[in-house]
């Protein structure tokens, strides 16, 4: 892919103060960008997480939520989550919602790189079986919400930071999602 992919950079309060190349924001001194992260449901309830590529620049190898991207300078958001979706794991998402509108997030992996982003969280649905592309998903499961929870809290250093933190604000890995499934 020649074309340079660019990402919208922000100032602390949100607002936005620029662009720059997505290969360049992504170091030890991480300006403030905008990003998303999306939770991919099917229609038995579970989760679709993914192990990121082992040559990912941040977090290579780690497990998190089913995808996660950078919207374009100019694009709606909604429209970059269709496309993360389609590109990473090969899914047309449907029922696009917003979940964690707010969420902002900096971490620092073991090689030193930071991701530091304002991410607001989604949540869509599918019944379509994901077909990943292997520059950046390395294998995926469809799981529980309260198995991924649970995970989650006992292995946290096992998936992304944005995830852990995203599930403790997250209902959809509360116990009431499999209930309301039950009934």
């Amino acid at each position: 892919m020649s074309e340079t992919e660019y990402v919208v950079l922000l100032d602390d309060f949100g607002n936005e103060i620029g662009t720059a190349p997505k290969a360049d924001v992504h170091d030890t001194d991480t300006r403030l960008h905008l990003a998303f992260s999306c939770h991919v449901v099917n229609s038995q309830g579970q989760v679709l997480v993914t192990r990121r590529a082992l040559h990912k620049k941040t977090w290579p190898g780690v497990w998190t939520n089913s995808f996660c991207g950078h919207p374009g300078p100019g694009e709606a958001m909604t429209a970059a989550v269709h496309r993360r979706g389609e590109f990473e794991v090969g899914l047309r998402v449907r029922d696009v919602e917003l979940a964690l509108p707010t969420f902002r997030y900096r971490a620092v992996d073991a090689s030193g790189i930071v991701e530091h982003e304002i991410c607001p969280v989604y949540v869509a649905r599918t019944d379509d079986e994901p077909q990943p592309h292997p520059d950046e998903v390395a294998e995926y499961r469809w799981v529980d919400p309260l198995e991924l929870a649970a995970s989650l809290e006992s292995t946290p250093w096992a998936f992304s930071p944005w995830l852990v933190l995203q599930a403790q604000q997250l209902h959809l890995f509360d116990p009431a999602p499999a209930v309301r499934r039950a009934s």
